[in-house]
């Protein structure tokens, strides 16, 4: 589901770019109170586990592969204005270091997975968990539903993103000039996965997650309390059994590289032409998709020979920049609002 550099039109990118910039100014200005003091910890842990959650792929029907995003989870805890920067930043971090998602797609992705995901899996588990004590089951239910709710509406939107761009962007002969797939091939390729395998695992994931917050940190559950009209963004005392929980996921990510083959939709244009039988990858597809070279592409730093170590140096990477930015703009805020304390 995330989509590469060169599978939209730039035209596309800059529409999607502008809703995305709204959905994160509106979510800094929501939280922008709070956002020196409370909610940096959250924000940055739910990030990390967003971004652990979506190295473990699952394979799907007809050889591709699918992931979780973990974005209910972070709904349910910050809200969804926090799970918006969540699930942004951990997304940023992919396309950046990893080439997990493209560069000129960022706001589509972020579109997609972190602002229409977080909206949806927030609403959902409100509809259903509404006004129920945080240790109900029936809030466990609720996050599981919200979560195959939640990624299949991104997965339905980033097919339908896919599908437009044929009839709308190709040459004078009517050849595509970026993705490929019209709308008839898109839907199903990206629904069929999604519905089925990728949709469970979230769900699993979710009410998994929950369930372990409701004995392990029930305070955790009070962040986007649902009895309120604005999510308060309340944390626990502390998030240390939450990094516990990423830091086991994170030893375990080499199981994310046992499926086979790689994700519909995000294959380079190497991989695209071959599919095609030597046909050349779409003109405009092939021009924008070097734009952007990351330093560890496919989580397989280059000095590192075997893929398991090497995947799992990427998610300690990935897991200790988050957390060492949280630490490093905690101190600066904290810093900042000295003066104002004193006074």
């Amino acid at each position: 589901m995330h989509i590469p550099d060169g599978y939209l039109s730039p035209s596309t990118c800059a529409a999607l770019y502008a809703l995305a910039t709204a959905g994160w100014y509106t979510a800094l200005k929501r939280i922008k109170r709070l956002l020196a003091t409370r909610t940096i910890p959250l924000i940055s842990v739910f990030a990390a586990f967003s971004f652990v959650v979506m190295m473990f792929n699952v394979p799907l029907p007809g050889g591709t592969t699918g992931h979780a995003v973990g974005v209910t989870v972070a709904s349910i805890v910050l809200g969804p204005w926090g799970s918006i920067l969540s699930i942004s930043i951990a997304l940023s971090l992919q396309a950046l270091f990893f080439g997990d998602g493209g560069i000129t797609t960022l706001g589509a992705n972020c579109f997609n997975m972190a602002i229409v995901g977080s909206f949806v899996a927030y609403g959902v588990y409100t509809l259903i968990a509404s006004k129920t004590e945080l240790t109900a089951r029936r809030r466990v239910l609720a996050a599981a539903i919200a979560g195959y709710v939640s990624i299949n509406t991104s997965a339905l939107l980033t097919a339908f993103e896919f599908g437009i761009q044929p009839s709308l962007f190709h040459d004078a002969s009517g050849t595509p000039l970026y993705a490929p797939y019209p709308l008839h091939v898109a839907i199903p390729a990206m629904m069929i996965g999604h519905l089925t395998l990728a949709g469970l695992a979230e769900a699993v994931i979710s009410a998994g997650m929950i369930s372990y917050l409701q004995r392990a940190d029930i305070g955790l559950l009070r962040g986007g309390a649902i009895s309120t009209p604005e999510p308060s963004f309340v944390p626990a005392r502390s998030t240390s059994r939450v990094w516990l929980a990423i830091a086991l996921m994170m030893f375990l990510t080499p199981i994310g590289i046992l499926a086979a083959g790689s994700a519909w939709g995000e294959w380079t244009p190497a991989e695209l032409s071959a599919q095609a039988s030597g046909n050349h990858a779409p003109a405009g597809l092939e021009k924008i998709a070097s734009l952007w070279t990351a330093p560890f592409p496919g989580y397989a730093p280059s000095f590192v020979r075997n893929p398991a170590f090497g995947y799992f140096l990427s998610a300690l990477f990935g897991v200790g920049l988050l957390l060492l930015a949280s630490l490093v703009v905690k101190s600066f805020a904290a810093k900042g609002r000295r003066p104002e304390l004193r006074s």
